[in-house]
């Protein structure tokens, strides 16, 4: 008994930046309908393609899982609407850049950064004798 291995192809297309540009709007209608405002919020950042994997930018961690639970469905939706073969969905997680400086928030903090930044901030507060009395 031999067991013959049959691959049915489903005659599609490849999936391209133009196919996804068409169809992109319909899935983020798709999610608007359903009222899923935080899905729609990874849906409006950068959508790309590369080859056969299309990738989709989260903004740290709460997007990813986010991310992760809808993407079966985006794929669903993108082979439906653009009848297109088999492709791939990845993530690119950025972080959001945590300011290096440290806040300033007394007045005091904030003239000495300018006072840093413009040196004659610095000088105008020497000639003219200027104290700060915050």
């Amino acid at each position: 008994m031999s067991e013959e291995v049959v691959e049915v192809k489903v005659e599609g297309r490849d999936l391209t930046q133009e196919i996804l540009d068409e169809v992109f709007p319909q899935v983020k209608e798709h999610f608007q309908k359903l009222g899923k405002s935080m899905e729609l919020a990874i849906l409006g950042q950068s959508v790309k393609i590369k080859m056969d994997v299309v990738i989709l930018e989260v903004m740290g961690h709460v997007q990813e899982e986010l991310a992760l639970k809808m993407k079966p469905e985006v794929i669903r939706i993108i082979k439906e609407l653009g009848s297109v073969n088999h492709f791939k969905l990845e993530l690119e997680v950025k972080e959001e850049l945590e300011s290096e400086r440290n806040k300033l928030y007394t007045s005091t903090d904030k003239f000495n950064f300018l006072k840093g930044k413009h040196a004659a901030l610095g000088e105008f507060q020497r000639r003219f004798g200027l104290e700060t009395d915050f």
